[in-house]
C-alpha cells in the first residue's frame, strides 16, 4: 500500500508552494500518494500588501491571536508523513499558520505522526521556528526535521528587496539594479535533495537522524548576527505588540513603530551587534550554543 503524505501550508506568493513541490518530488516520483492543502483566511489578506495594513497585522501576529480559515478537509484520517509549511511574520508564525495549529482536529491529525516543517523566508525565521516547535512540544507533537530556506543576499538588500516584492507584488529586479527577492530558484530546486533525504528515512523508517543529515545537506544554516538580533527583537516586538493591543489609536502608534522598526533595522542593529561582538558573545559560548541547537532542532 502506498504511502500517504499530507502537505498543508500558507502562501501569499506562491514561494512556499514551489518550495513544497521541489521537496516532494521524489516522493511523487516514488509513487506516494500526496495530498496537498493550502489554507487561506476567511476574510483573505491583500497580496500585495499596502505599508499600513502589512504593519497592522503585527500585533495579532506577534501575540499568537487566530483567525477563521476558510472550510478545508483532509481525505485521511491518518497521514505517514504531514510537511507544514509556514511563513514568518514579525518574527512569529503567520497568523493563518497559527490559526491552523490551533485546530483540534488537525492536532489530532498530528500526533504520533512524523513531522517536518518547512518555510521559505527572507532571513528571520528562527523564533517562527521556535514558536511552532514549543507549541508543537507542548501537545506531545514532535518534529522530525526542519528546512529552512532564505534569500542568501546582504540583509539591508534583502530588507530593500522583500518590501518591493511585498508591496508591488512583482519578484523582479528593483529599479534594475537590486536582485531578485526571495528564496533563489537554484536552492528551490535543490530542496528536491531534502526530500530525496526525508524519503529514505521513511522507508527505513527511522527519522531519528533525520535532522542531522537535512543540517548536513545545507538545509538549515544558523546566521550569529542575525540569531543576535532576533533574539533581541523578539522582546521588543513582544512589548510593542502588548502596549499597540491595548491602545484606542492603533493606527498612530503603528505608524511610530514602523518607523522605530526602521531606526533600529538601519541605526540600532549595527550598534548592538558591535556591542555584542566585544562584550557578550567571547564569554557566552555555551549559551550561544544552546541557542544554535534549538533553532537547529538538534537539542
Amino acid at each position: 500500500m502506498a504511502k500517504k503524505i499530507l502537505a498543508i501550508y500558507y502562501s501569499q506568493s506562491g514561494q512556499l508552494g514551489e518550495i513544497i513541490e521541489s521537496f516532494l518530488s521524489p516522493f511523487l516520483e516514488d509513487g506516494m500518494e500526496i495530498e496537498q492543502i493550502q489554507i487561506a483566511p476567511e476574510k483573505e489578506y491583500p497580496f500585495p500588501w499596502t505599508a499600513s495594513r502589512f504593519f497592522g497585522v503585527m500585533p495579532d501576529a506577534v501575540l499568537g491571536n487566530t483567525i477563521p480559515l476558510k472550510f478545508f478537509t483532509f481525505q485521511e484520517e491518518k497521514y505517514d508523513l504531514i510537511i507544514l509549511g509556514y511563513q514568518a511574520w514579525f518574527l512569529s508564525p503567520s497568523i493563518p499558520f497559527n490559526s491552523l495549529l490551533e485546530d483540534k482536529t488537525f492536532e489530532k491529525i498530528l500526533q504520533a505522526t512524523p513531522v517536518i516543517t518547512i518555510t521559505g523566508a527572507r532571513n528571520m525565521w528562527l523564533n517562527a521556528f521556535g514558536k511552532i516547535k514549543n507549541k508543537l512540544n507542548a501537545a506531545g507533537i514532535s518534529i522530525s526535521g526542519n528546512i529552512a530556506l532564505v534569500d542568501t543576499h546582504a540583509n539591508p538588500l534583502s530588507f530593500v528587496t522583500i518590501f518591493h516584492w511585498m508591496l508591488s507584488g512583482k519578484k523582479d529586479r528593483y529599479l534594475g539594479i537590486f536582485p531578485l527577492p526571495g528564496v533563489s530558484e537554484k536552492d528551490i530546486k535543490h530542496c528536491a535533495i531534502f526530500g530525496a533525504t526525508a524519503l529514505k528515512k521513511m522507508k527505513q523508517h527511522e527519522w531519528k537522524n533525520l535532522q542531522k543529515e537535512l543540517i548536513g545537506e545545507g538545509a538549515v544554516k544558523i546566521n550569529y548576527p542575525l540569531l543576535v538580533i532576533e533574539s533581541v527583537a523578539e522582546k521588543i516586538f513582544k512589548a510593542w505588540a502588548n502596549f499597540i493591543s491595548k491602545r484606542k489609536n492603533k493606527t498612530g502608534w503603528l505608524v511610530v513603530f514602523k518607523y522605530y522598526l526602521l531606526f533600529d533595522f538601519f541605526i540600532g542593529a549595527p550598534i548592538m551587534l558591535t556591542l555584542d561582538f566585544i562584550f557578550v558573545k567571547p564569554f557566552s559560548a555555551k549559551r550561544i550554543a544552546r541557542k544554535r541547537n534549538f533553532f537547529l532542532h538538534i537539542d
